[in-house]
This record gives structure tokens, C-alpha cells and sequence, in this order.
């Protein structure tokens, strides 16, 4: 027996699924490029081999947020060569060198970014692939509109010094997830003219890119050279405003089980978990289930988050702890070992992470992102 197919929990991760989401994603946009957004260890479902499947399945560029990220998939990944790896989370005194060293695609929205990854440039002999990212109303990362012009001369200026080579123009949406929602619109708008700002200047990218999972899906307008989609490539919906996954033509790719550690008859008036928030409300049968939140599960979830165990769909009694969390099986009757669904894909009668997230007052990204490195990953569909 595999230790696989012994361990506490798994998550199941379907690649399968995952490639057939990356097709459907592509037919949205067929005029841009595809980038495979795989930050937070590919949003909990594996960076590398997700990477992989993606690029199986038409993707020619990674995204990762941080640098470190870039540079694992960079020296373990074994992408071909013609496929880009892209980061844009990067702190004073990051590495550049090492980036650039490895031909990954850096973000720039700041004049201490740019400098620093000159002096990075000229350090290693190389001319650094740069994205100039700006920001159109987001309000997080990127050049502020008072700030480009200054940030476009200095990069034309690296650029005549050939240190760095402006590839890429990009920014990122606020609300693309809320249908209609004007600040999208306002974006979009403010994204032409900075990119045409820039292109006068004689900037010439190889790509612009604005467009995240709700943009691809949804708004043409904002796919330009190249679409980012994250949320979507692993089969969840960016937002039920949208519809779910099955309305938008997505599979979720991850499914989260465990086997029942223990079956026990409680008495009514019995407290179950910590605080005993709940109490049984007469003679029944609890099982227990070997996840808590020291695994991902989320503890705000306490006493609503829903699983499938014999057939029926289950609700967490009581305080989700670190390691495990308790359900009233109303009397019903399961063996030690049987099989619970926390969630995937809802084939079998099967919880969501969207229904997760809506029983912890959160979004179904955070749901499997959480999951954590102690359960261990299967991987099937190839």
C-alpha cells in the first residue's frame, strides 16, 4: 500500500481537470497569449506540476508573485524553453541577480525597483526582461499616473544604457469580478492611456496585460497580448456574481478527503470540541475527522462547514481544533475509515470550496490556498 493511499488526509488534484480548464480559458481569449498565474504553491494545488499541465495545455508564459517562486520553478520545473516566467513582488534588495541570471521576467513600478535592478544588470553582464506595471485605480502595486512619466524616462533611459529591455506594460483590476462595476471601465480607460504614454515614448513591448480570471472570462476589451488567469485555471469560479464553475465551463481541480479516525454513541447532553459550543441534542453517533485548521481547514467554519460522509451531506459540530473536528451523524452508523469529502468537485453530492468559503465568510481562493504542506498532494489525470 502507498503511503498515499494510508495518509490521515489528501488532497486530490486533478490535472486532467486542470488542462481542460486552461482550453476553456484560452477559447475565451484566442488572440492572447496565455500566462498560468501559479503563486502560493499554485494557489495550494502544486506550482510545478500545475505549471506543467498548463503548458501541456497551450500556456507560454508563468506567473508567480514572489521572486523566490520564480526562481523554483526556474532550476525544478523543466518548462521548455520558449515558455516565460514572469514575478512582480519584489522588496528593496530582492534577487535581482539571480533573476535575471535565469531569464526571469521582472516587475518594475518604482523608481528604487528600476535602479536596483540596473545596477543588478550591469552587475551580471545581462539585459534584464522588465514589466512596468501600472497602477490604474487599484491601488496597490504600480506607478501611480503622476509617477509614469518619470518611471517611463528612466526605463527608456536604462534601456539606451542596455541594461534592461521594457517587454511588458501591465496592470491589474479591481473589481472585474463584480459585473458592471464602473471602476473596471474607469481602469481599462486609464491602462490605454498610460500604455499609449508609454509606446510614444518609444517603449515597445513584447505583451500588455490587464486581464485576471473575471477579466478573461468576461470582458474581451482586457485581454490585449496576453490574459493572467489564476483563480479559473484551477476550475473555481472568480466570484458567484459570475456563476459557478459549471456555468462558466470550469472543473474543480482539488478534492479534500480524509478517512473517519474514530465512531462513537454519546449520549444527549453530550459537549462537543472546545468550548462546547455544541451539544448533542440527544443520543447519537459522532465521528471524527482527522483535518483542523493546523491543516487548512478554517476554524471560522466551526459548526457550519460541510462534509460528506456516508452518503450525506454533514455539518461540523462544534469548534474545528488544529488537528481534527467532530460531526453529528444523527444516529447513523459509519465504519472507522470511511471516506469524508471535504470538498471537490460536487460530482458525488460533494461540498465546494465555495460552499467552505461561504460557511467561513470567505472566498473559495483562500479555501484551497490554505491547505496546508502536511497534507500530502495526489496527483491524477496524468
Amino acid at each position: 500500500m502507498r503511503e498515499t493511499e494510508r495518509a490521515r488526509a489528501r488532497a486530490v488534484i486533478d490535472l486532467a481537470a486542470l488542462r481542460a480548464n486552461v482550453r476553456a480559458l484560452r477559447s475565451k481569449a484566442p488572440g492572447a497569449a496565455f500566462m498560468a498565474v501559479v503563486k502560493a504553491d499554485g494557489y495550494g494545488h502544486g506550482a510545478i506540476p500545475c505549471a506543467r499541465a498548463a503548458v501541456e495545455a497551450g500556456a507560454t508564459w508563468v506567473g508567480t508573485a514572489t521572486p523566490e517562486e520564480a526562481l523554483a520553478l526556474s532550476r525544478k520545473a523543466g518548462l521548455p524553453d520558449h515558455v516565460r516566467i514572469m514575478c512582480w513582488l519584489w522588496t528593496p534588495g530582492g534577487p535581482w541577480r539571480e533573476a535575471i541570471e535565469a531569464g526571469i521576467d521582472v516587475s518594475v513600478s518604482a523608481l528604487w525597483a528600476l535602479e536596483e535592478v540596473t545596477e543588478a544588470a550591469k552587475a551580471v553582464q545581462k539585459t534584464a526582461r522588465v514589466h512596468l506595471k501600472a497602477d490604474t485605480g487599484l491601488g496597490r502595486g504600480g506607478s501611480q499616473p503622476a509617477d509614469w512619466a518619470d518611471l517611463v524616462r528612466h526605463a527608456r533611459d536604462a534601456e539606451r544604457a542596455g541594461a534592461v529591455r521594457v517587454v511588458g506594460l501591465w496592470s491589474h483590476l479591481a473589481c472585474a469580478d463584480e459585473p458592471g462595476h464602473p471602476s473596471t471601465q474607469a481602469q481599462l480607460d486609464r491602462f490605454r492611456e498610460m500604455t499609449a504614454y508609454a509606446q510614444a515614448q518609444g517603449v515597445r513591448p513584447e505583451v500588455r496585460h490587464i486581464a485576471n480570471s473575471p477579466a478573461t472570462l468576461t470582458l474581451p476589451e482586457a485581454h490585449y497580448d496576453l490574459v493572467r488567469p489564476g483563480i479559473a485555471m484551477y476550475g473555481l469560479s472568480p466570484s458567484p456574481d459570475l456563476g459557478a464553475s459549471a456555468d462558466l465551463g470550469l472543473r474543480p481541480a482539488m478534492t479534500l478527503t480524509a478517512p473517519v479516525a474514530l465512531v462513537k454513541h454519546v449520549p444527549g447532553g453530550h459537549g462537543v470540541s472546545y468550548g462546547h459550543h455544541y451539544v448533542t441534542p440527544g443520543e447519537t453517533t459522532l465521528a471524527l475527522v482527522p483535518l483542523g485548521y493546523g491543516d487548512g481547514v478554517p476554524r471560522h467554519a466551526s459548526g457550519a462547514g460541510p462534509v460528506l460522509i456516508g452518503g450525506k451531506w454533514r455539518t461540523a459540530a462544534g469548534r474545528i481544533a488544529m488537528d481534527q473536528f467532530v460531526v453529528d451523524l444523527g444516529g447513523d452508523e459509519v465504519e472507522a475509515g470511511a471516506e469524508a469529502v471535504l470538498f471537490g468537485p460536487g460530482d458525488r453530492g460533494e461540498p465546494t470550496a465555495e460552499d467552505w468559503a461561504q460557511a467561513a465568510g470567505t472566498i473559495g481562493y483562500e479555501i484551497v490556498t490554505r491547505v496546508s504542506a502536511r497534507v500530502p498532494r495526489v496527483y491524477v489525470g496524468g
